[in-house]
């Protein structure tokens, strides 16, 4: 049952990282499926808008995978805390944090300085294909190697700079969120009053990314800690089946929060995006780890293998795209019509970039995990 539990978490952040790599996939070349501006449509009948403002764009939206992954980092953080109360666990996790993060993003960092020296990033001249302003907007600055490296080790982890990669924008929520709540969990897990103190957290961070990772981690103390009303909860299977529907309506609210009348969510008022898909992705990941049925679908092999590789697929996506899916996008271009050179582009970028993640994850990875052995043997060693 242990392992079943992992394999759906794994499914989700394999999810999780293949939506970020379409969003950012249909921001380089379908940016009117974000925008919901006809001038940056290319499909026919502006098809892209109708995509865009359907439930489709779940498939797509960045924004709520992100979220997603808060709230599961949030959740999986104190899992063994919360089933052990073995406050030494967190103590150890949070010293390996730093380095179990930190080689595939330093490694990746230091590749993309050296093809932006190689002139390989071509983003901003296919920008002008395409029509995306958000694809031209990414490694602009001059590159210099000790730049790159120096925003890996402090950073991106520290500052969220993130000059080279885009995506390191989350790294600070990833690593400082992980500390405020082994933090949390080391002062106040056991105390009956903590629920208090948790609701006073969520508030203050609601407008903020932590308020994912901080309620995730809420949801896993209630599940660990509650028994009673976690088997009555399970027992309501029609309430968490709506619970479900709803993060999903809640996730797909399209990004751009504009031209939204007469569509489905015409209904809510358009305020700021994030709290609607920090709000689907937190009632997502609710209905998945209380029902076995959505268990079962997101433990599929698949997801679990993308799972395997979501952290290196999420670090080296985007400088895929923009250097070798924008190559190929540009030579097709010139012979064939924009939406067949944009089928090809993705068939071949996808390829390209599961292969990179995959090795990646294979061989870039372990090195983080070989520092955190480190780490708990200088632990035990201090102990003694």
């Amino acid at each position: 049952m242990k392992q079943a539990k992992l394999d759906y978490i794994n499914g989700l952040k394999g999810i999780g990282a293949g939506i970020v790599y379409l969003c950012h996939f249909v921001f380089a070349f379908y940016y009117g499926m974000y925008s919901l501006e006809a001038a940056d449509c290319h499909l026919p009948g502006n098809l892209d808008i109708v995509i865009g403002q359907s439930p489709l764009n779940t498939l797509f939206s960045g924004n709520f995978a992100v979220r997603l992954f808060l709230v599961m980092s949030g959740y999986v953080l104190c899992l063994g805390y919360f089933r052990t109360r073995d406050k030494k666990r967190l103590v150890t996790s949070a010293a390996k944090r730093y380095i179990r993060l930190l080689p595939p993003i330093l490694v990746c960092n230091v590749l993309i300085c050296i093809l932006m020296i190689a002139g390989a990033f071509l983003n901003v001249e296919v920008a002008e294909l395409t029509g995306s302003a958000w694809l031209a907007g990414f490694n602009r600055c001059e590159s210099k190697l000790l730049d790159a490296i120096l925003e890996s080790v402090f950073g991106c982890f520290f500052v969220g700079t993130n000059q080279y990669n885009g995506v390191l924008w989350t790294i600070p929520f990833l690593f400082l969120g992980a500390l405020l709540v082994y933090a949390v969990a080391w002062l106040i897990g056991d105390k009956k009053w903590r629920y208090v103190v948790y609701a006073v957290f969520a508030g203050a961070l609601f407008l903020t990314d932590y308020a994912g990772v901080f309620l995730g981690f809420m949801l896993c103390d209630i599940m660990h800690t509650q028994p009673k009303l976690v088997e009555w909860v399970k027992k309501q299977k029609w309430l968490l089946w709506i619970v479900f529907v709803l993060g999903i309506y809640l996730s797909s609210y399209p990004s751009a929060g504009i031209h939204l009348e007469g569509t489905i969510y015409g209904m809510i008022p358009i305020v700021m995006v994030v709290p609607y898909h920090l709000a689907g992705a937190l009632l997502l990941v609710a209905a998945v780890v209380c029902l076995e049925t959505l268990q079962k679908f997101f433990g599929m092999p698949v997801f679990v293998k993308l799972g395997d590789i979501s952290y290196s697929l999420y670090l080296v996506h985007f400088p895929v795209i923009a250097t070798v899916g924008c190559w190929i996008f540009k030579v097709l271009h010139q012979n064939m019509t924009y939406n067949l050179a944009a089928l090809v582009t993705f068939v071949g970028t996808t390829v390209i970039t599961l292969l990179i993640s995959a090795v990646f994850s294979k061989y870039i990875e372990p090195l983080g995990k070989s520092g955190e052995q480190y780490v708990e043997k200088f632990l035990g060693k201090n102990k003694k």
